[in-house]
């Protein structure tokens, strides 16, 4: 679905660099290429030129590159002019590009024309994104494969084991004067569990790459001086928060991003938990609440330097202070002082943990709890990256086969697990972008930065 008109915008990072690139995308992007550069421009061949205006001046020397449609990124004639990395050079070249007939790219519209072109499909162009953003290696690895398409050959595999299952079924609907009953054999059933079985599989990694691409949000709250801040401090390797014996040090939210074996781990240090008459003070517990509200888990810090048994809620929790509904791990902080050894255990509601900030002690049962907790496994060669619609989409398609396979032991009924296995098919469609709307398509592609 070629464009009529053409494209251009900045293709590197914002600020000034040793080179910088404009990027043409269109019907008119050789001609414009050519005019700005003075030659003739050949595929997939470095130009040494010189950049010039209307007027002949000369705005800077670098090289350019052309790529004929359809054999390149958008799928279209494609331009690089590859000049040094100033803001005001990276300007002028976008200027003149403008005057020539292109018109100025919107985010992520060049990859937007690279999937309407076919040459890529929509997991491909999120996953350009993802890569772009990722903060941790294992995050990098997993976007690249499914850059290179190892999500979506996995979808493929699912789409078309389900679309000869259904094509197997209306077979037998449209047929049924053969003798034999498709549906009764058990034929059906049995390639419905094989499906199921290789649905689990690709949900399991899409799982593993989506906390991988979102992380873990870990909200580190608890009364003053329990330790939150030596325990930010311990977890993060580095000086993040101010400690003192002084109680309510820490009166805003404080926060830290560092990964555990390629898991990235969102930490936000909170206000102590207690009532206070300071308004300061005040605001930052009503900010610790609004935080642990949206937290993954709660680290719910106590002191723990004399040793006891029992943490009821009533200890737990300050005065008045309403238990937030959201997973909490209790950590019984200064073990160091009570001499209670580093431990894990369950005690009613509550995974009680006792462990020394100060010394280190009990950090790595921490860091393996936090990674059970989330449902983590460590780095693997298969992994990809995905997304939260990613995963919606795959339970929308799962919850269709397991109604589909409902309607064929209890009714027998082929037709409608024929249409069940359609819905599961559209489903997976969204992942790839074989089913999208205009709407789903404009909120992807306007998170991606201009350029891209």
């Amino acid at each position: 679905m070629p464009a009529t008109d053409t494209i251009v915008a900045v293709a590197t990072a914002p600020g000034r660099g040793g080179i910088g690139i404009v990027r043409l995308s269109g019907p008119r992007a050789r001609a414009i290429g050519e005019t700005l550069s003075g030659q003739p421009l050949q595929a997939r061949q470095a130009h040494h030129c010189e950049f010039r205006d209307a007027d002949g001046d000369l705005l800077d020397s670098g090289i350019a590159l052309f790529f004929v449609a359809p054999h390149s990124f958008t799928g279209e004639d494609v331009v690089e002019l590859q000049a040094h990395g100033s803001p005001v050079v990276m300007d002028m070249l976008l200027r003149e590009a403008c005057r020539l007939g292109a018109r100025l790219a919107r985010a992520g519209e060049f990859t937007e024309r690279a999937f309407l072109n076919d040459r890529i499909d929509l997991a491909q162009a999120e996953a350009i994104a993802d890569l772009i953003a990722s903060s941790t290696e294992q995050g990098a690895r997993n976007a690249s494969r499914s850059l290179q398409g190892e999500f979506s050959r996995r979808i493929d595999e699912l789409v078309a084991e389900v679309t000869a299952l259904r094509v197997y079924i209306e077979a037998a609907i449209d047929f049924p004067e053969e003798e034999i009953d498709f549906i009764a054999e058990g034929e059906v059933a049995s390639r419905l569990d094989t499906i199921v079985g290789h649905f689990d599989a690709v949900a399991r990694q899409a799982r593993q790459g989506s906390l991988v691409r979102e992380g873990m949000k870990l909200v580190i709250a608890g009364r003053p001086n329990a330790g939150k801040s030596s325990l930010l401090n311990a977890l993060s390797g580095q000086d993040t928060a101010i400690v003192t014996a002084i109680e309510g040090t820490t009166r805003d939210i404080l926060r830290e991003h560092i990964e555990v074996d390629g898991m990235p781990l969102h930490i936000v240090d909170t206000a102590g938990l207690r009532d206070s008459n300071d308004v300061i003070e005040q605001e930052g517990v009503r900010r610790a609440r609004a935080e642990m509200a949206s937290a993954d888990r709660i680290l719910l810090v106590v002191d723990g330097s004399e040793a006891r048994e029992d943490f009821t809620p009533q200890f737990l929790w300050p005065d008045g202070e309403d238990q937030i509904e959201r997973p909490v791990t209790v950590v019984a902080n200064k073990c160091d002082l009570s001499g209670v050894a580093p431990q894990l255990r369950e005690q009613d509601a509550y995974t009680v943990l006792h462990l020394s900030a100060k010394t280190g002690a009990g950090m790595a049962l921490l860091r393996e709890h936090l990674k059970q907790c989330m449902g983590y496994q460590d780095a693997n060669e298969g992994a990809f990256s995905a997304r939260r619609r990613h995963l919606d989409a795959l339970q929308r398609a799962r919850a269709a086969l397991d109604n589909g396979r409902q309607q064929l032991a209890h009714a027998g009924a082929a037709e409608l697990l024929a249409e069940d296995l359609r819905q599961c098919q559209a489903h997976l469609g969204e992942i790839t972008g074989a089913v999208s709307s205009d709407a789903l398509l404009g909120e992807i592609f306007s998170s991606f930065c201009i350029g891209k």
